[in-house]
């Protein structure tokens, strides 16, 4: 199997971001429950214009972290793992059951209830958890496992930026949407001439994401839109896409995402913290993820092979398989992003929270001593860097 140049940046790149993300999210939960706690929770709801310094964050800086999540989906499709659908659907089914199943199990405890909106939480795979867990592991990992894990991660931000638009948007306001999308499309139009300078993208990326602000569709979704819009020619080193994934990067990895957890996992940890355990929603995100996921996305890639509509890699089993299902219910990012969609009640968005960091934690656990368990002691070494050259 070969890999592509920005494929072993984009891995090395989100494995190291994922590190810096468990660093800050220690920091952010000490700082909260400290002596400092009441003043930092102050900092990040501190107004600035219509909205607080959290708002801003949630909806302005991520819009650029989906705009490199729409890039990544872009280049997958167009050349990456994504564009041999022999090759693509072993990871499309594992994330359509790693997505559907997690939401049964949390529909079973929470339907008909107020929590019931929460049922997108435990279907979302934070990548850069994922895979910075995968790679302490070290060289031991077979190639066809870090793609899996990786395309698999990729299709579920799809389905969550999809379960976004679809059910966490609220009233629509029609005029300022129209607008939204015109903006698309001219970019589109420029896409067609072949304009491959990145100022009018940007400036009208900007204009989408303020009307898109202002339409009750969710403003993170200009960010996908955008990544489509922007030219991908050959998708060589020269091509704007390329240009533009790999700047942002960096950014994204080592501030944006740091940024959105300390603003995110200032969670205040209440003294009756065993009542939390009998939460409903509390349930169907901590069984969603830690069970959910490994499940759903064995038994939907299993059926998949069985049916003979993919094969499994010559280098992967089947516990290989779950193990990264384990690695699969580190939610973290995109499922805290989902819970401050999905509910009001501040009290529920911080139990939620941190019922989310535990189930992460616990499945990053699962899914890292099975994968020690599963994998030989000795393995060959990472052929990665061997393959880049050949290429």
């Amino acid at each position: 199997m070969r890999l592509t140049r920005l494929f072993n940046h984009f891995f090395h790149s989100e494995k190291s971001g994922g590190l810096v993300l468990i660093i800050c999210t220690v920091a952010s939960i000490i700082l909260a429950n400290s002596s400092f706690g009441p003043a930092y929770h102050h900092f990040w709801e501190i107004r600035l214009g219509e909205g607080s310094v959290e708002y801003w964050i949630n909806d302005g800086l991520m819009t650029i972290f989906f705009l490199l999540i729409g890039l990544e989906l872009e280049r997958e499709v167009y050349i990456g793992e994504l564009s041999n659908i022999k090759n693509a659907l072993l990871p499309i089914f594992g994330a359509i059951g790693g997505m559907l199943l997690p939401a049964g199990v949390y529909l079973l405890f929470n339907y008909g209830t107020v929590t019931q909106p929460g049922a997108g939480i435990p279907m979302a795979t934070d990548i850069a958890f994922a895979l910075a867990v995968l790679s302490l592991i070290g060289k031991r990992v077979p190639l066809s496992l870090k793609v899996f894990l990786t395309a698999l991660a990729v299709i579920d931000d799809l389905g969550a930026i999809l379960v976004i638009a679809l059910f966490y948007s609220k009233g629509i306001l029609w005029t300022n949407l129209l607008i939204a999308l015109g903006t698309w499309g001219l970019l589109l139009l420029f896409n067609r001439l072949k304009i491959r300078n990145l100022i009018p993208y940007i400036l009208g990326g900007i204009v989408m994401w303020w009307f898109m602000l202002h339409s009750g569709v969710h403003a993170t979704i200009t960010g996908v839109l955008l990544a489509f819009a922007i030219p991908f020619g050959k998708g060589d080193t020269k091509s704007t896409s390329y240009i533009l994934q790999d700047f942002l990067h960096k950014p994204v990895a080592f501030i944006i995402l740091p940024i959105f957890a300390l603003a995110n996992t200032a969670i205040y940890i209440s003294p009756d913290f065993e009542s939390l355990s009998t939460q409903p929603y509390s349930q169907g995100i901590a069984l969603g993820l830690i069970i959910g996921k490994p499940l759903g996305i064995l038994a939907s890639a299993f059926l998949a092979v069985k049916f003979k509509i993919c094969q499994l890699p010559s280098d992967l089993n089947w516990k290989l398989i779950l193990g990264a299902g384990c690695l699969g219910g580190i939610g973290f990012t995109m499922s805290i992003f989902i819970a401050l969609l999905a509910f009001d009640d501040p009290a529920i968005i911080n139990n939620t929270k941190l019922v989310i960091l535990l189930a992460s934690l616990v499945s990053g656990a699962l899914g890292f001593t099975l994968l020690q368990l599963f994998l030989k002691k000795s393995a060959a070494p990472d052929q990665s860097d061997v393959l880049i050259e050949k290429g």
